[in-house]
């Protein structure tokens, strides 16, 4: 029966656009070919008109967009149009226009792209008008728009058809306003702070700077395998070297691994780092701009996410991994020293150790905390003091070798940040790229390789260095309340139509 439905579907849209072809052809027999218009000189847009009614009454004004309903009612018409930030009614006659003109805007249809010249008014119900002079037709649209009452409701087609998506739902055009909003906002608190935005390769030789899967690429006129990054970290960590203070990048991260309501992939991180700062520092900083950006654009840093009441203000709880496993589930990692000792209380708890080069304490910990703890972590949260082994380029803690100082941010239960003091050691910088080699080797893919150019830039000498790497993506679906990724990206990756 679906099936049926579709076809009909398919076979109502194909006559329907032949039906918008004829009429083309028609205009174009005529000498009014629309696509023939190369300019038109809009003067105000309907936000404005609408926003600033007492000032444009009665004043004549050019306004253009997208017809989105339409009335026909003899001798006299009212058209709605929406631009980019509003719609507003025309009403239209065969008094204002002549006979041939209105006959022919009479066969304009849903989705026609029409500019009017006329003035402002309000008709008798109090609805802000524009009453025509002039029409022009500027763009026929061919095909047309997902039936008015139902909408464009299928999630799969709205990705597929942004374009379709953002003139029927006027709420997705809003989130991505928000977005844009949210950026900026970003950008302006760390210009203000003395960060200098830069731009780093998306092709290198080597992939690194985070643990993932990589995207792989040739370059023909080097004739070499290049790779999308997966992080931006270890070229801004170089500026560093090259005596930046403060630098940060915002752009497009690519990895290869599965997709899901969190995940897409090529997706937004902003990644920044200051010289003679450290990881509590880090954290001064990710309060700050969370919870300015949720002010400036959402008026408040108390949100709900998914039904569940957020409170952005800082300070945030700020508890280490090892403690946060105790909290949860009462074991103590403190008393448990060996390799050995953890593995089989991961046994014991029925925790699988995925890859077997990675049997470790550290690994181990980190199992645990994914397994009990970060689904728990719904107010925002710093967790700190990871083990080494999942935190290759993190400085060491004086006081627990077998620890870093890192961090990550969790909010709703889910990770929204990395940040370290940045390994500036480049002998024990080079030992750990060496076991990611290793580990590469041994059949993991998403380990790092190795990079000399990097340890040499170690050796001549970085500071003290904060760093930190914040999903934006992730951080607009917060703010906008948004359930899946694909919802927040103008355009998802998503799988071709057979």
């Amino acid at each position: 029966m679906q099936e049926n439905n579709q076809e009909e579907q398919e076979l109502d849209i194909n006559h329907l656009m032949q039906i918008r072809r004829e009429k083309l052809q028609e205009l174009q027999e005529k000498g009014k070919d629309p696509f023939e218009i190369t300019k038109f000189n809009r003067t105000h847009t309907a936000g404005e008109i609408k926003t600033n009614y007492e000032k444009y009454e009665e004043k004549d004004v050019t306004v253009a967009g997208r017809i989105i309903a339409k009335r026909i009612m003899g001798k006299a018409s009212f058209c709605t149009i929406q631009d980019s930030d509003e719609k507003i009614q025309s009403y239209v006659s065969i008094n204002d226009l002549g006979e041939e003109n209105y006959k022919e805007f009479k066969t304009y249809d849903i989705g026609d792209i029409i500019g009017i010249t006329g003035f402002v008014f309000k008709t008798r119900t109090e609805e802000i008008s524009v009453h025509a002079k002039e029409v022009t037709l500027l763009s026929k649209s061919l095909r047309p728009l997902p039936e008015k009452f139902h909408g464009l409701k299928d999630p799969d087609l709205r990705y597929r058809q942004r374009y379709t998506d953002l003139i029927v739902n006027p709420e997705v055009k809003k989130t991505f306003e928000t977005r844009s909003k949210i950026i900026k906002e970003i950008r302006d608190i760390l210009d203000e702070k003395g960060y200098i935005e830069v731009d780093t390769p998306i092709l290198n030789t080597i992939s690194g700077g985070a643990t993932a899967r990589p995207f792989k690429t040739h370059h023909n006129a080097l004739n070499i395998d290049m790779y999308l990054r997966i992080a931006t970290e270890l070229n801004l960590k170089r500026l560093i070297v090259g005596g930046y203070d403060k630098v940060y990048e915002m752009g497009r991260i690519f990895r290869n691994e599965g997709m899901d309501i969190r995940h897409n992939p090529e997706f937004t991180t902003i990644e920044l780092y200051a010289a003679y700062q450290d990881y509590h520092d880090m954290m001064d900083l990710t309060e700050e701009l969370f919870s300015k950006v949720a002010t400036k654009v959402l008026g408040t840093t108390k949100i709900t996410y998914q039904g569940q009441e957020i409170d952005l203000t800082p300070t945030w709880k700020k508890i280490s991994m090892i403690d946060s496993i105790k909290e949860v589930t009462g074991i103590d990692f403190n008393q448990i020293q060996t390799d050995e000792e953890a593995i089989k209380l991961a046994k014991e708890k029925g925790i699988e150790i995925p890859d077997k080069t990675k049997e470790t304490r550290g690994d181990v910990i980190s199992l645990f905390f994914d397994e009990y703890v970060e689904k728990t972590l719904i107010q925002p949260t710093f967790i700190y003091d990871y083990p080494i082994e999942i935190s290759p380029l993190a400085k060491r803690k004086k006081e627990d070798k077998r620890l870093t100082e890192r961090f990550e941010i969790f909010i709703g239960g889910r990770e929204y940040g990395n940040a370290f003091s940045e390994l500036n050691d480049p002998i024990d910088q080079y030992e750990r790229f060496k076991k990611q080699v290793e580990a590469r080797e041994a059949g993991d893919e998403e380990a790092g390789m190795m990079d000399e150019d990097f340890i040499q830039a170690l050796e001549i000498g970085m500071p003290p260095t904060g760093g930190i790497g914040i999903g934006i993506d992730r951080l607009i679906m917060l703010l906008t309340d948004s359930t899946s990724i694909r919802d927040i990206l103008l355009f998802p990756t998503m799988k071709p139509l057979a």
